[in-house]
């Protein structure tokens, strides 16, 4: 598949991006429901970021993967969670589940990606919806056996286990949220489910950050959903950027993946670190940026994130992308090495 060039996209090519984006919906699904569906992930190796990135000290670009599939299903990655240091677990917006496993070449960079398979998610009644309102998922987080979903439009945080039987899963009843549901935007609600470090003030509480849902100050909602410290909080967002995923780091410090998308100026990625210790109810958390990355560079609409902590002692942060099903848009991995 032709890889699209965002820095050079007519105007027309970037309003129909921009549609993509809003108005992406479901495909119907030939899977039958509690049914794994093994695919092939064919993957271009990507080098160099090109263009103009801007690192902090101490985290480095690495390598990353261009990926495709001839199954009409693939795509639409809104969140992954590494399981050890190369299975993950991840959940496209279009309501499934993916499975799989990195590979790395005699370098260490990333090869490719071997044993994957979908599922589709199902309702409490075991059934498949191809309606976007129900299945629109957009956070994920890995607490012991069960996964923690997070869905927008029709917003809800809901548990599925076993981990191990994600096909056959059904969700449990809406856990609580410890802000209001109907201050959350339809296309803009839940984007990041993070797990607090265990040994951390916030003792392996769970943290929910919506994209673009703000109070009336302009920060964006966000809560610590259980815990010794549950409560609502606040993070002050910048320059037009949106949260999309995020990834507390073995230090306590929150990494924040945002995103920022515009007919003028085209698509960018930034990432945020924020203080853990900072995380309370009542706060309103804020952070430097230690990478911004523009169109010009190998990113696209990126979405989920997560660590894996490498031998070496530094942390790998690997960043996916949603394509949104476009034929304008890619599905990329792109990973990241932090100093410890």
């Amino acid at each position: 598949m032709p890889r699209p060039t965002l820095a050079r996209s007519t105007s027309v090519g970037l309003v129909a991006l921009s549609v993509a984006l809003l108005l992406a919906s479901c495909t119907p699904s030939a899977l039958k429901p509690g049914e794994a569906l093994p695919i092939r992930i064919e993957s271009r190796a990507i080098a160099t970021l090109g263009g103009s990135p801007r690192l902090a000290e101490g985290i480095e670009f690495v390598g990353g993967l261009e990926l495709s599939s001839d199954e009409p299903l693939f795509g639409a990655f809104s969140s992954i969670r590494f399981l050890d240091d190369s299975r993950f677990v991840g959940v496209f917006d279009t309501g499934y589940w993916i499975e799989g496993r990195i590979e790395r070449g005699a370098d260490g960079t990333l090869s490719g990606i071997s044993d994957a398979r979908l599922a589709a998610m199902l309702d409490r009644d075991g059934r498949e919806s191809t309606s976007k309102y129900q299945v629109d998922a957009e956070s994920l987080a890995i607490v012991g056996d069960k996964a923690i979903v997070g869905f927008e439009q029709r917003h809800r945080v809901v548990t599925y286990a076993p981990l191990a039987s994600l096909a056959t899963a059904r969700p449990s009843q809406p856990l609580p949220l410890p802000f209001p549901v109907s201050r959350l935007r339809s296309n803009g609600g839940i984007e990041a489910l993070v797990v607090s470090p265990a040994d951390g003030p916030l003792a392996g509480a769970v943290v929910a950050i919506s994209e673009k849902s703000v109070d009336e100050d302009g920060n964006n909602f966000a809560g610590i959903l259980d815990g010794p410290l549950a409560g609502e909080f606040r993070v002050r967002p910048h320059d037009g950027f949106e949260i999309t995923d995020g990834v507390f780091l073995p230090s306590g410090e929150l990494v924040l993946l945002e995103r920022r998308f515009s007919i003028a100026s085209g698509v960018a990625m930034r990432l945020r670190r924020i203080d853990g210790a900072s995380i309370r109810p009542g706060a309103i958390v804020d952070g430097p940026v230690i990478f911004e990355a523009d169109y010009g560079s190998e990113i696209d609409n990126m979405e989920g994130i997560d660590a894996v902590p490498a031998a070496d002692g530094s942390i790998r942060l690997i960043a996916v992308s949603d394509d949104n099903h476009s034929i304008l848009q890619r599905t990329v991995m792109l990973e990241f090495r932090l100093e410890p």
